[in-house]
């Protein structure tokens, strides 16, 4: 599209204006007004209240217009899809996060033989009490 603003690197930064979202997304403003009273893309706001979309929320905006004129769906459904995939995002997020931690602890507690090697510990409910060598006996 000639004219046709570029898209920030950073697609969290809000710096677009509601009439230039709207070019990018290939929709009114009015439209963008609709989807923010919605709640369906809610935008930032500057200090003087107008409304300042980022890269990520054009994306989502063509989301919505994709869902609504090509499958069909209505308002509250795509509502509820952004709804249902901002939570799995979530979730997947703390998955990795649980899964890393996860993984330090394993680093750290894992049992380790004089050479580093792992060493396998059988399951008991026995206690041995390990002490050190001072010598060999004769």
């Amino acid at each position: 599209m000639p004219n046709t603003p570029e898209l920030p690197d950073d697609p969290d930064a809000h710096v677009f204006m509601i009439s230039v979202a709207a070019q990018l997304a290939g929709m009114h403003a009015q439209t963008l007004r609709t989807y923010d009273r919605l709640g369906l893309v809610t935008p930032e706001r500057s200090a003087g209240g107008g409304r300042r979309y980022s890269a990520r929320d054009v994306d989502l905006l063509r989301e919505v217009q994709h869902l609504s004129q090509d499958d069909g769906v209505n308002l509250a459904g795509i509502k509820r899809i952004i709804e249902l995939t901002n939570q799995v995002d979530a979730l997947q997020r703390r998955v990795e996060e649980l899964a890393a931690e996860l993984d330090a602890v394993r680093a750290q507690s894992v049992p380790r033989g004089p050479s580093g090697e792992l060493v396998h510990v059988p399951k008991t409910s026995a206690m041995v009490v390990w002490q050190p060598r001072r010598g060999r006996r004769s």
